[in-house]
């Protein structure tokens, strides 16, 4: 289970509940905390069990039309040709990890709307339930927490919509408006215009919080995080664009053999800065030794164990011609990628040695 959540670049802590379309749908622990705070809250308004259950199973509900608004955005990307990796059930909403952002703006248009798109159809449909065969109260009165079933999820889905289409990033208004500003303008400049404005949406979010809702705090400070964590890593991939993966590997490395100890792999890392040591046999790659790995089994009390024992064999690998930002992806899942050639090891790939790479990079730039 944990190979494969791996595999699929699954965040720690989460529970594979199954797949729909080819996609993995997980659900972070901390989510059960929500359904349960919520049953909770229910309970003490009458005692009744049954009050809490309604509870569980609207906040359930809600989380559906979350997956469905990921959905939306995973198969618009699959029209393109992009993979979604997984989508995660977090107690602020769903998460849907593309494998890479859309090439063309209008492409990433598409995929940024397609979510609230899906939200758009639901309420529709739960709007025109709801005056079909429900009995429902004036629109105008409408609240989260009154009304029957039908009525609050629409009221959630109407929320889901206008909250998704703030012009902040990296929400998906904020990505709709980087899609347009970048039909105009560099896609740099249109990542940094949508992130400023993210930010400047944070601290507004913020500072109302202060004096009405302490809850627009927490989500001030998940708009300010994530649109300078989206602006880093896209100006990140634009300035590594076109460079092959042989300019930033590193080629003077310390390999092992899976007969080794790891009380002599512990040896190898003291003298050096190596984090990761690849395991071979004669020339051949069998996997990696992560750092982790190799701690954790110290932990243990493992030290008489050999590297063949702790070895990670599924290590995708890269070329040395290969293009530098499509490994990139990789290097989300592993710390380490092993650069291949002509089915030798040249070269290891690493996060450190990319962000110093990338800092030589920007140095030069500058100084040109």
């Amino acid at each position: 289970m944990d190979k494969e959540r791996k595999s699929e670049g699954a965040l720690p802590w989460s529970i594979r509940l199954g797949t729909i379309a080819g996609i993995a749908i997980y659900v972070h622990a901390t989510f059960l905390f929500i359904i349960a705070f919520v049953a909770v809250q229910h309970w003490q308004i009458d005692g009744s069990w049954a009050s809490a259950l309604r509870g569980a199973l609207f906040i359930l509900a809600v989380f559906g039309c979350v997956v469905l608004h990921e959905l939306g955005h995973a198969l618009a990307a699959k029209r393109y040709g992009i993979r979604t990796r997984n989508i995660t059930l977090l107690p602020i909403g769903g998460l849907a990890q593309l494998e890479r952002m859309p090439e063309k703006p209008m492409q990433e248009l598409v995929v940024a709307l397609a979510g609230p798109a899906v939200n758009v159809i639901i309420a529709i449909a739960l709007g025109v339930s709801i005056l079909l065969f429900d009995a429902a109260q004036e629109w105008s009165t409408l609240e989260i927490a009154r009304g029957s079933f039908l009525e609050r999820l629409l009221v959630v889905n109407l929320f889901l919509i206008v909250f998704n289409m703030l012009p902040a990033f990296p929400m998906d208004g904020g990505r709709a408006l980087r899609a347009i500003l970048a039909m105009r303008m560099a896609y740099g400049r249109a990542t940094q215009i949508a992130a400023q404005l993210g930010q400047g949406m944070a601290l507004l979010f913020g500072f109302i919080g202060i004096f009405f809702n302490p809850f627009l705090i927490f989500i001030a400070l998940f708009v300010w995080i994530g649109a300078g964590q989206e602006a880093s890593a896209t100006l990140t991939r634009i300035a590594l664009e076109g460079e092959p993966v042989q300019n930033a590997m590193i080629t003077e490395f310390q390999t092992i053999s899976p007969e080794d100890t790891l009380d002599e792999v512990v040896q190898v890392m003291l003298r050096g800065s190596q984090q990761d040591f690849p395991v071979m046999f004669g020339d051949s790659l069998i996997g990696i030794v992560t750092r982790n790995d190799l701690i954790n089994a110290l932990a243990k009390g493992q030290l008489n164990a050999t590297a063949g024992e702790i070895v990670q064999r599924d290590i995708p690998s890269a070329r040395p011609d290969q293009i530098l930002t499509a490994v990139l992806p990789l290097l989300q899942q592993h710390n380490t990628v092993p650069v291949i050639l002509g089915g030798r090891l040249v070269g290891l790939l690493t996060r450190e040695n990319v962000g110093e790479y990338l800092m030589v990079r920007t140095a030069l730039d500058r100084r040109d």
